[in-house]
């Protein structure tokens, strides 16, 4: 299958010109005007054409490849996935669980919550707004979501989200027969080779690591969709972190 990529140049409703230079001229960018309002009203009108991209992507058999600033952007792609009829299991591949409610989390943040959104939990605006239903969460697989919350890691461990704590362990685990989605939050990465990432979390697999296993979940042939969210190119003073995650993305996806 051929790749589509899809970048969407913001930090939810924040446009991201770091972000926005990445594009090519075959590849879809979703930056619509905004309307008045709150970040998530803002955000809302960011995901239904990021929705509709991706199912249009599927549609014309190609595999969509969305790169966003954030993970909440995962939200419409499953959208996308459902409205063509697709429903894949779930590789999330993240420093952290991203499964908090307004009653778990610490910090108030969104970009905390997509995951637990996705399976039901707590806020349900995002999903709504794209159309998205409930996704199963015995159909998700976490690595390695080492900085967890404690309320989220309560949610994690009674939910049925497979949990692999080490990355590595992906090349042994028993992936479901089914087509799978890929996403892939850059500040998993050790921050020794990938410092410019918003939410650093100490430790973290090294980059070899990672590209094992994504050379390994690309040679299954099963991933229908892939998602990353990216470095923040405003910290990004080598350009270091940016050649690091876009390497680990062609071993994901190819060239």
């Amino acid at each position: 299958m051929d790749n589509h990529f899809i970048l969407t140049p913001l930090f939810f409703d924040r446009y991201d010109e770091g972000l926005a230079v990445l594009a090519q001229s075959d590849w879809d960018v979703n930056s619509p005007s905004l309307p008045e309002g709150d970040e998530k009203i803002r955000t809302m009108a960011v995901h239904r054409p990021l929705a509709d991209l991706t199912a249009a992507t599927l549609n014309r058999m190609k595999r969509p490849v969305s790169i966003a600033g954030d993970c909440c952007a995962v939200i419409p792609v499953m959208a996308g996935l459902q409205q063509a009829d697709i429903n894949p299991a779930l590789v999330w591949i993240d420093a952290h669980g991203d499964f908090n409610t307004w009653e778990t989390t610490p910090s108030g943040f969104l970009g905390g919550m997509p995951l637990a959104m996705m399976v039901g939990i707590g806020e349900q605006t995002l999903v709504e707004n794209v159309g998205m239903s409930p996704f199963p969460d015995q159909n998700i697989v976490l690595t390695d979501g080492r900085d967890l919350d404690p309320g989220e890691r309560d949610l994690i461990e009674k939910s049925n989200i497979v949990h692999l704590s080490n990355v590595l362990d992906l090349l042994n685990h028993s992936l479901p027969f089914r087509e799978i989605y890929v996403h892939f939050d850059t500040d998993i990465l050790d921050p020794s080779e990938a410092s410019a990432m918003g939410y650093l979390a100490p430790g973290g697999p090294p980059a070899n690591d990672l590209e094992k296993v994504f050379r390994h979940l690309a040679d299954t042939y099963k991933i229908v969709a892939v998602s990353m969210s990216t470095w923040r190119p405003n910290m990004d003073e080598d350009g270091r972190s940016k050649a690091v995650c876009l390497r680990l993305l062609d071993a994901l996806i190819g060239p």
